[in-house]
């Protein structure tokens, strides 16, 4: 067997975190809720712009949570 018994599941759950991710980041901009949810802080100004995206945040940790707690159980 392997001297790292837990190293091949932590690579699947890294994979699939990353697999995740780039579905995220690929898709990201074809849904249009999705970083303009009420909570989501931006300030525009003449020469400058702050977006602090809370609402999302709080949302994608959430979701993350649920995932990891389901996936989690033995």
């Amino acid at each position: 067997m392997s001297d790292f018994p837990g190293l091949g599941r932590a690579l699947v759950v890294v994979g699939i975190l990353l697999a995740a991710a780039g579905l995220l980041l690929t898709a990201g901009g074809k849904v249009p809720w999705l970083g303009r949810l009420p909570g989501d802080i931006y300030i525009k100004r003449e020469r400058f712009s702050f977006y602090f995206p809370i609402g999302t945040s709080i949302l994608l940790s959430v979701v993350l949570t649920l995932l990891f707690y389901l996936f989690g159980r033995r």
